[in-house]
Protein backbone atom coordinates (compact mmCIF):
# COMPACT_ATOMS: atom_id res chain seq x y z
CA UNK A 1 0.00 0.00 0.00
CA UNK A 2 1.29 3.44 -0.88
CA UNK A 3 0.37 6.73 0.78
CA UNK A 4 -2.25 7.69 -1.81
CA UNK A 5 -3.98 4.32 -1.35
CA UNK A 6 -3.97 4.83 2.42
CA UNK A 7 -5.55 8.27 2.00
CA UNK A 8 -8.17 6.83 -0.37
CA UNK A 9 -9.04 3.99 2.03
CA UNK A 10 -9.42 6.33 5.00
CA UNK A 11 -11.51 8.78 2.95
CA UNK A 12 -13.84 5.94 1.96
CA UNK A 13 -14.21 4.85 5.60
CA UNK A 14 -15.05 8.40 6.69
CA UNK A 15 -17.21 9.90 3.91
CA UNK A 16 -17.87 13.07 5.93
CA UNK A 17 -14.19 14.05 5.49
CA UNK A 18 -12.85 15.49 2.26
CA UNK A 19 -10.02 13.54 0.65
CA UNK A 20 -7.72 16.59 0.80
CA UNK A 21 -8.35 16.83 4.58
CA UNK A 22 -7.49 13.15 5.03
CA UNK A 23 -4.33 13.69 2.98
CA UNK A 24 -3.36 16.66 5.18
CA UNK A 25 -3.91 14.57 8.32
CA UNK A 26 -1.82 11.65 7.01
CA UNK A 27 0.95 14.04 5.94
CA UNK A 28 0.88 15.77 9.35
CA UNK A 29 1.20 12.43 11.18
CA UNK A 30 4.10 11.26 9.01
CA UNK A 31 5.81 14.66 9.28
CA UNK A 32 5.56 14.62 13.09
CA UNK A 33 7.00 11.10 13.26
CA UNK A 34 9.87 12.21 11.00
CA UNK A 35 10.51 15.35 13.09
CA UNK A 36 10.55 13.32 16.32
CA UNK A 37 13.04 10.84 14.86
CA UNK A 38 15.21 13.69 13.59
CA UNK A 39 15.34 15.02 17.19
CA UNK A 40 16.41 11.56 18.34
CA UNK A 41 13.09 10.80 20.06
CA UNK A 42 11.36 7.44 20.08
CA UNK A 43 7.81 7.26 18.66
CA UNK A 44 5.60 4.54 20.13
CA UNK A 45 2.17 3.72 18.72
CA UNK A 46 0.59 1.20 21.11
CA UNK A 47 -0.53 -1.98 19.37
CA UNK A 48 1.27 -0.98 16.17
CA UNK A 49 4.94 -0.58 16.99
CA UNK A 50 7.76 1.77 17.86
CA UNK A 51 10.03 3.86 15.66
CA UNK A 52 13.51 4.72 16.88
CA UNK A 53 16.87 5.81 15.51
CA UNK A 54 19.95 3.61 15.55
CA UNK A 55 23.54 4.62 14.93
CA UNK A 56 25.63 2.73 12.41
CA UNK A 57 29.34 3.09 13.02
CA UNK A 58 31.78 4.03 10.29
CA UNK A 59 33.17 1.05 8.43
CA UNK A 60 35.07 -0.02 5.36
CA UNK A 61 32.74 -1.22 2.63
CA UNK A 62 33.24 -2.61 -0.82
CA UNK A 63 31.98 -1.31 -4.13
CA UNK A 64 30.16 -4.34 -5.59
CA UNK A 65 30.81 -3.24 -9.17
CA UNK A 66 34.57 -2.68 -8.92
CA UNK A 67 35.48 -4.58 -5.74
CA UNK A 68 37.32 -1.49 -4.52
CA UNK A 69 37.29 -0.75 -0.78
CA UNK A 70 35.49 2.45 0.24
CA UNK A 71 35.07 4.21 3.56
CA UNK A 72 31.46 4.46 4.72
CA UNK A 73 30.81 7.25 7.23
CA UNK A 74 28.83 6.73 10.41
CA UNK A 75 25.14 7.41 10.02
CA UNK A 76 21.81 7.24 11.77
CA UNK A 77 19.05 5.02 10.39
CA UNK A 78 15.38 4.60 11.32
CA UNK A 79 14.38 1.35 13.02
CA UNK A 80 10.87 -0.08 13.47
CA UNK A 81 9.89 -2.72 15.99
CA UNK A 82 6.40 -4.17 15.70
CA UNK A 83 4.05 -4.12 18.65
CA UNK A 84 2.77 -7.29 20.27
CA UNK A 85 -0.76 -6.91 18.89
CA UNK A 86 0.50 -6.52 15.32
CA UNK A 87 2.92 -9.43 15.68
CA UNK A 88 0.13 -11.66 17.03
CA UNK A 89 -2.22 -10.65 14.22
CA UNK A 90 0.41 -11.30 11.55
CA UNK A 91 1.03 -14.75 13.02
CA UNK A 92 -2.66 -15.69 13.03
CA UNK A 93 -3.47 -15.12 16.69
CA UNK A 94 -6.27 -12.57 16.12
CA UNK A 95 -8.48 -11.52 18.98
Amino acid sequence: MIKSELVQTIAEQFPHLFQRDVENIVNAILEEITEALARGDRVELRGFGAFSVRKRDARTGRNPRTGQHVDVAEKFVPFFKTGKEMRDRLNGAEK
